[in-house]
């Protein structure tokens, strides 16, 4: 055991230490430093989902696996949300804590290169040290494709639904008017949603269409468990002539209905981009330009 004079020294000579050498000292306590987040694309149709399965391959998995071998510690990350099985992202955001931070780079090719290829890490950032991928997101771009087409397109139908027979696009686009602004969406959940509150706000929904293809882009503050697919599934349920329009705000008003919906296939889906705001994706340390240079030279 060391003594009261040992301990004491220890203390002051961390108080009295420059910030270079403070950075070497608290780098290896307990407490993360530094916070980074992931820009994460991938194809999702052979995974059972983003978050870890006891069914299959989970992209979470991948993504911490390879971080990993690179930062040669365990590493968990926290993702922006949950996909469900087949669901592609273009921007998954995830962040982890370490106090050893490799050069930004480190996290893209370095990364990379331990990642099979439907999965890969477009973008690494330090930011600020309250930034949390889930909770400091402020709202989600989705965006489902179909295309209308009486023969199946094997390169189509891995990222899209098909639809054998004309929509109604104007019909569709009537409809999809009334999802936008703040509702209870609990008509609109799938099964196994364990979401305690059922409010959403969706800021607005494009439908687009080229040629026989069909975007629709929903944007809004969160989303519940296949809420995306189901609103997707209902307005080519009008598109069709099955529904009309004022369906939407019907169903919406029901709440919890059991009115059977059309639920669209997982894999014309994608996550397109996750918003937060501007300053926590700032770095926040008070750190000097000289402890940033030195901090690589410290953790190895």
């Amino acid at each position: 055991m060391k003594s009261s004079s040992a301990i004491g020294n220890a203390a002051r000579a961390e108080a009295e230490a420059p910030a270079a050498d403070l950075t070497r000292i608290r780098s290896q306590g307990s407490d993360p430093l530094f916070v980074v987040a992931l820009w994460i694309e991938f194809d999702g149709g052979a995974y059972a989902g983003w978050q870890y399965q006891t069914n299959g391959r989970s992209v979470q998995q991948q993504v911490e696996q390879a971080l990993t071998a690179v930062c040669g510690t365990a590493v968990r990350i926290h993702s922006s949300g949950r996909t469900d099985a087949g669901v592609h992202a273009q921007a998954m955001v995830a962040h982890f804590k370490t106090s050893c931070l490799l050069p930004l780079n480190a996290y893209v090719h370095g990364v990379n290169r331990f990642l099979p290829r439907d999965v890969a890490i477009r973008e690494a950032r330090r930011v600020a040290d309250r930034f949390h991928a889930r909770f400091s997101a402020q709202g989600k771009w989705y965006r489902y494709r179909l295309y209308c087409a009486a023969v199946r397109s094997p390169l189509r139908d891995r990222y899209g639904w098909q639809i054998r027979k004309p929509l109604n696009f104007s019909q569709m686009e009537e409809a999809a008017h009334f999802f936008v602004g703040e509702h209870d969406f609990s008509a609109f959940r799938g099964s196994g949603c364990t979401a305690k509150r059922t409010r959403r706000r969706i800021d607005s929904i494009t439908l687009s269409r080229e040629g026989d293809q069909i975007h629709i882009d929903v944007r809004g503050s969160g989303f519940l468990r296949h809420m995306v697919r189901m609103m997707v599934g209902t307005l080519v349920e009008v598109g069709m002539g099955k529904r009309e329009p004022a369906d939407i705000r019907r169903l919406l008003l029901q709440k919890n209905s059991r009115e059977t919906r059309l639920t669209a296939p997982a894999q014309g889906l994608c996550l397109m981009q996750v918003d937060y705001p501007p300053e926590l994706l700032k770095v926040e340390s008070t750190a000097t330009n000289a402890v940033k240079q030195k901090t690589h030279a410290i953790c190895t």
